[in-house]
């Protein structure tokens, strides 16, 4: 191994250390007190319960874990937007579980805390998977109610994603295992079983104090809305548990009776380790986001027995399209080429670049896959598409919109590893959130925005300078380089992977280690959902 590869694993070990840390920080969620508090009240945390409903045999991962970091400061923050969501497995089969987590501000729902609910249950509906929601909240936030209440992707639209998956025959269940109050009771009865704890849960439309307030009744919350009432008085639940254990095996026997699912058909063979040791990718990643390498040597260290049946190997290079394994799993895989290439005519085309020839191979292998029906998989590291006079009367923007529509119009599941660059046009080309990857992860080396930091700064520059020079002002070297750093770090931080997990762009970001098991749980809970139309590109240029 050369110098350089030391450097890079060094520098990419870190960044996974680092990684690790902010999960544990993000894994106390309200904070030690806070889970003090609510374990007296002898209730589990949202963690404790979701691991204790979860297979601890099989595998799972998080959905927006970063969800709210470094948002609603000035509220007091909202770790983990308030909700702990895994992809499990509870009594054998593949679920999502969603549980409100108290210690955050007693589980109150902030804008973010809708948004992440809501990417759950599209998960569930694109998949066809079942959902168990762990219910333990005090309601909309309301110093922010109109940012999460009345909009189309707000609160409400929870309760109508309930109704359209009970109509697609998805199946829900909810626990009720603290408060469930306001527009937030519907939840467990729009699901097709409710169930909830014994003195700690309660559902109610409104609690004790407002009922005292709007019609002048007394009564205790108990009494209003407790397990008893809801159990035997009202029928709105359909089973009392006894404590948090209670209620989770109560689900865990719930979840074991339901039958086979119709099957998309993707294929699947038994899986084999990459032949390629996966903890090299730490060293071959470079340090730096301008760096070359060759996309060839991840990809390699991803698939099953390291092997890749390239398409179209020596046309559109800057565009790496093929098939292999991932986990048994069979995948077509298109992969920013980040190294330089030179082309049949003798051109060098820059690595993570997307050129004319590039986007129109790899529009024609999208269509390949959805041919053969094999998911896709994007591996991002791009900068953009190819600019300039040649490249514009080429015809680079018709082809990128060919691209862009194969990618749009896809019917077959698609996953999206943003490991470094993911700028521009290209981040929708290769398939960014916008696009509806089924899931969307990114690397501690991403970075996500319009343009690199450099860029941005520079153009940002220009125009804060030329703002300042109209009104008179001097522009020193001195004063020009202040401002070049005041703004290069402002957008240094917007480029940060976080800066986009905490508002959701990504679903997570992970240990490139992970990145073949979410891939593969990915692709097995696609595998619920059978493809239900023809893949056609609609009208393009040609």
């Amino acid at each position: 191994m050369d110098i350089n590869f030391n450097k890079n694993e060094d520098h990419n070990k870190m960044l996974n250390s680092d990684l690790r840390q902010r999960l544990t920080k993000v894994k106390l969620g309200g904070g030690e007190k806070s889970i003090e508090k609510h374990k007296a009240k002898g209730k589990l945390t949202a963690r404790e319960r979701i691991k204790y409903l979860l297979d601890d045999k099989k595998p799972s991962i998080e959905i927006g874990a970063f969800a709210g970091e470094g948002m609603y400061e000035e509220h007091g923050g909202c770790p983990g937007g308030g909700v702990v969501i895994k992809m499990g497995y509870v009594s054998g089969k593949q679920c999502l579980v969603v549980a409100n987590d108290a210690t955050v501000k007693a589980g109150a729902w902030f804008p973010i805390t809708g948004k992440k609910n809501l990417r759950a249950q599209e998960i569930a509906i694109e998949n066809k998977l079942p959902i168990i929601y762990l219910v333990d909240s005090a309601g909309v936030y309301l110093p922010m109610q109109d940012e999460i209440f009345p909009d189309k992707e707000h609160f409400g639209r929870i309760f109508r994603n309930n109704a359209v998956m009970s109509s697609m025959g998805i199946t829900q269940i909810s626990a009720v295992m603290g408060s469930c109050v306001a527009g937030g009771a519907y939840l467990p009865i729009m699901s097709d079983e409710a169930l909830i704890v014994d003195k700690t849960g309660s559902i109610f439309l409104a609690g004790s104090y407002l009922v005292k307030a709007a019609i002048g009744e007394t009564i205790d919350n108990e009494t209003l809305g407790g397990a008893t009432t809801h159990c035997e008085i009202s029928g709105v639940t359909d089973y009392k548990a006894k404590d948090d254990h209670d209620a989770l095996d109560t689900i865990k026997k719930i979840m074991d009776k339901i039958g086979d699912y119709d099957k998309a058909g993707f294929n699947r063979v038994k899986a084999v380790k990459p032949k390629e040791k996966p903890d090299d990718m730490f060293g071959i990643l470079p340090r730096s986001r301008a760096d070359q390498y060759d996309m060839l040597e991840i990809i390699k260290r991803l698939v099953d027995n390291s092997e890749f049946e390239a398409y179209k190997e020596g046309y559109g290079k800057t565009i790496l399209t093929g098939y292999a394994r991932i986990d048994g799993w069979a995948v077509g895989i298109v992969a920013n080429q980040r190294k330089l290439v030179k082309t049949k005519k003798g051109e060098m085309q820059f690595g993570g670049v997307i050129y004319s020839d590039s986007a129109d191979k790899a529009t024609r292998f999208i269509a390949n896959c959805n041919q053969k029906k094999i998911p896709l998989v994007f591996i991002q590291d791009v900068t953009g598409f190819m600019v300039g006079s040649k490249s514009e009367h080429g015809g680079i923007i018709k082809d990128g919109a060919k691209m862009v529509s194969a990618v749009s119009n896809s019917v077959v599941p698609k996953f999206t590893v943003v490991i470094g660059n993911s700028y521009g046009a290209g981040n929708y080309a290769m398939c960014g959130k916008a696009y509806d990857p089924r899931l969307i992860v990114a690397w501690p080396s991403a970075e996500l925005a319009v343009m690199s930091g450099n860029s941005a700064a520079k153009v940002l520059l220009q125009i804060e300078t030329a703002s300042l020079k109209k009104k008179g002002k001097e522009i020193t070297p001195e004063v020009e380089k202040e401002l070049y750093d005041r703004i290069k770090a402002r957008y240094d931080e917007q480029i940060s992977p976080y800066y986009a997990a905490a508002r959701l762009w990504t679903d997570a970001i992970i240990d490139p280690l992970d990145t073949r098991t979410w891939i593969s749980m990915g692709i097995e809970a696609a595998n619920h959902a059978p493809i239900e139309k023809p893949f056609n590109l609609g009208v393009i240029q040609t």
